[in-house]
């Protein structure tokens, strides 16, 4: 993960940590950019795109895990394993997607319904 200002920690609501590196997509620019001309993520490791429904791995070297989040970061979807060159689509109410290492999801078990928080701390 590139070290940014906009790395943080992802946390349930109850506190409990799930990802202790969490990058924020939020400008446009950072969102258009995504995992573009990464290598991979290392586990325990995250990116988390605002203001997005959908996602696509055109042009990415590595599959990754999705959770589909609403806007109070509540958990509606999922995917796992999306490979290069793929397209996958939260489901209605969407508004953010958390881009993580394919493999994350079964190791985490994260069930839908699960608040999330991105943490400064």
């Amino acid at each position: 993960m590139r070290d940014h200002q906009n790395t943080r920690r992802l946390l349930k609501e109850d506190g409990s940590p799930v990802l202790e590196r969490l990058e924020v997509a939020e400008s446009a620019w950072q969102r258009m950019r995504g995992l573009l001309g990464r290598k991979g993520m290392p586990a325990g490791s995250g990116l988390l795109i605002r203001k997005c429904r959908a996602i696509h791995t055109i042009g990415m070297v590595f599959s990754i895990d999705l959770l589909f989040l609403d806007r109070d970061g509540v958990v509606l979807g999922r995917a796992e394993n999306v490979g290069p060159w793929s397209t996958a689509a939260g489901p209605r109410g969407t508004r953010s997607v958390l881009e993580m290492p394919a493999g994350e999801l079964a190791r985490l078990e994260i069930p839908d319904g699960t608040r999330l928080i991105a943490s400064d701390s």
